[in-house]
């Protein structure tokens, strides 16, 4: 009882510390968008810095643009954790306004140290426990004249496509509150989307930053691993390495999208963070030369994409062919055996690490609750479900995925790291033998979960969590969205357990007006190129 309470106090402080930083804010932040304030959130970011390196517009202005949008926005979709705005005017008074992002508010995931405020991550057990310095990541940006001005919410363990705790509550989509805007960067999602920041930031361990992407109809890409800041951050998986997170920019525009990584690497980050590799900037010219060629996965075998997420996909495919791309279907090393290693790799522990912060009471996130539980259901009735699946259902699919969700020994888990690495190679001749630039696919076989959806989505993520895997360089841009008419879903045998549990979610009808994207990947630190690709 007495860890109960403390959970529930610890959640009532952070509401209420949250809300009396709002309500502390000067009455400007709560007025009407002025029509300064409009043509300021029109503005690109490039824009922006020009104007504030030329002293025609200052930060302070741009600060209360952004902040009156993203208050509106969190009053919408409950997106917001720390409010720093009161800090950012400060920050933006003495900003470097000659850097490459002077004057221009950035969001932050709510993993992002920042000096004096928590980085909870939702664990109530957290709140209250400030971080001592600002992450590498925050120095490099206050250093490049950016103002952090928010930080934004997550779901609990960081490990799912929704973004729900009970420190902060539930972020909804700004297209249809009944579903998640993603996750697990996706309070980011959500304040984006609704225009509440134009430059945002997250992290990405198995579509954290791709999936809120193609849930909430923005733009990212995630990086490869030592080229994005990650040192001096709050993670639910301290020492996982096996399958790489990696920090990531997410924004509202391509344009956008491309000034935000021009300018982190313009500013050096190896010399903010141990663990990022020395690498300039590289332009990529793909109008030059050979034709670029297109691989396009259509299907995981595990969940068939979705008729809007397939829909998606062909229009680009058959754009791509119309101005003369090489564009061929692959048959790459198999989908499956990349989402069985990574999932054994990433919860070797047995899903144990990222919830023993959790207090008496708290909520856990549906579908880490469903792994949990299998995890720890004893090997012999896995073994007897397995056979169950295989021999009476025909579903060798979720048989295999189930036997081998175990929590690994040491010996075990090197030989993953071992197969991990063979794994890898068969992608890397694979790729260098059938001449691909890019492969083109779905980023989730479906568009944004409901709430509650991971209960059964949160098998369903091998679209995304094979690049993790392969550490390659995977960006999200929107494409469409769900039409009612033309994606029903017509008759419709599920081939898996997996598939089965993802169908049961889909509904055109309810889903209408989602937005939908498409993934394009290339190899390991081709970040220029991917960008190149998207555009």
């Amino acid at each position: 009882m007495f860890w109960f309470l403390a959970h529930r106090r610890a959640c009532d402080a952070k509401k209420r510390e949250r809300d009396e930083r709002i309500q502390s804010l000067p009455p400007v932040y709560t007025s009407a968008l002025s029509d300064g304030d409009k043509g300021i959130l029109a503005q690109p970011v490039s824009e922006i810095v020009a104007n504030v390196q030329a002293g025609s517009l200052s930060p302070s202005e741009t600060l209360t643009a952004y902040s009156k949008m993203a208050l509106r926005a969190h009053k919408e979709t409950n997106c917001l954790t720390e409010v720093l705005i009161a800090q950012a005017e400060e920050w933006a008074q003495n900003c470097n306004t000659q850097g490459p992002l002077a004057g221009m508010p950035v969001s932050l995931k709510d993993t992002v140290g920042i000096a004096g405020y928590d980085s909870c991550i939702g664990y109530s057990a957290w709140v209250g426990k400030p971080m001592k310095q600002d992450a590498a990541l925050v120095r490099l940006l206050r250093d490049a004249g950016a103002v952090p001005f928010v930080k934004t919410n997550v779901p609990i363990t960081l490990l799912s496509f929704e973004s729900t705790n009970d420190v902060f509550g539930t972020t909804t989509n700004p297209h249809n509150r009944r579903y998640a805007p993603g996750g697990s960067t996706g309070g980011d999602a959500a304040l984006l989307a609704y225009g509440g920041s134009r430059l945002g930031m997250g992290t990405d361990v198995a579509g954290s930053v791709r999936c809120p992407a193609h849930y909430s109809g923005i733009y990212t890409i995630k990086a490869s691993m030592h080229r994005f800041l990650k040192t001096g951050n709050a993670t639910s998986m301290p020492g996982q390495e096996a399958v790489p997170a990696v920090y990531s920019p997410m924004t509202r525009t391509l344009e956008d999208l491309e000034t935000f990584w021009r300018a982190v690497v313009s500013m050096r980050p190896w010399e903010y963070d141990h663990s990022c590799l020395p690498l300039q900037w590289r332009e990529v010219d793909l109008t030059a030369g050979k034709p670029i060629r297109w691989g396009v996965m259509w299907d995981d075998g595990v969940v068939l994409p979705s008729p809007a997420c397939r829909r998606a996909l062909e229009e680009v495919v058959s754009s791509l062919e119309a101005h003369k791309h090489e564009v061929i279907t692959i048959e790459p090393p198999s989908p499956y055996e990349g989402l069985k290693l990574a999932s054994q790799l990433l919860l070797a522990d047995g899903a144990k690490i990222c919830v023993r912060p959790f207090q008496t009471g708290e909520s856990n996130d549906p579908g880490v609750q469903q792994a949990r539980l299998m995890f720890r259901m004893p090997r012999f009735v896995k073994q007897m479900y397995a056979w169950y699946l295989r021999h009476v259902r025909g579903d060798e699919i979720y048989a295999g995925l189930i036997e081998s969700w175990y929590e690994k020994d040491v010996e075990e888990y090197l030989a993953l790291i071992s197969q991990r690495e063979g794994y890898r190679e068969r992608w890397h001749t694979f790729m260098r033998d059938e001449a691909l630039d890019f492969v083109l696919t779905v980023p989730n076989a479906h568009p944004a979960v409901p709430h509650g959806g991971m209960r059964e989505g949160f098998k369903s993520c091998g679209y995304t969590f094979l690049w993790n895997l392969l550490d390659y360089t995977a960006g999200v841009l929107p494409v469409t969205h769900v039409d009612r008419a033309r994606d029903a879903l017509a008759a419709f045998k599920p081939r898996n357990a997996i598939e089965a549990g993802a169908y049961r979610m889909y509904d055109a009808d309810q889903m209408h007006g989602l937005p939908v994207g498409v993934q394009v990947v290339g190899k390991r630190l081709e970040e220029e190129k991917v960008l190149e690709g998207m555009k």
